[in-house]
């Protein structure tokens, strides 16, 4: 096994209480992902909407959403 092949972890290979606390970890950092786009997506202004190729009532609506939804 190669050192790069050690370093992988396989969620399936862990204990159940770590692979509940990965998924807990996972779920938090796709929350705060989403909150910090989501807000910053507020943020553009119409030019830069257009750029992007979303229309201001689009960024609008998913600014609003809360986190959790997805």
């Amino acid at each position: 096994m190669s050192p790069a092949e050690t370093l992988v972890i396989r969620p399936a290979s862990l204990p159940p209480l770590s692979r509940l606390v990965l998924a807990a970890a996972v779920r938090v950092m796709a929350w705060e992902t989403r909150q910090r786009t989501r807000k910053d997506l507020r943020r553009l202004d119409g030019h830069l909407l257009r750029d992007i190729g979303v229309d201001p009532l689009t960024a609008e609506a998913e600014a609003s959403r809360r986190f959790w939804e997805s």
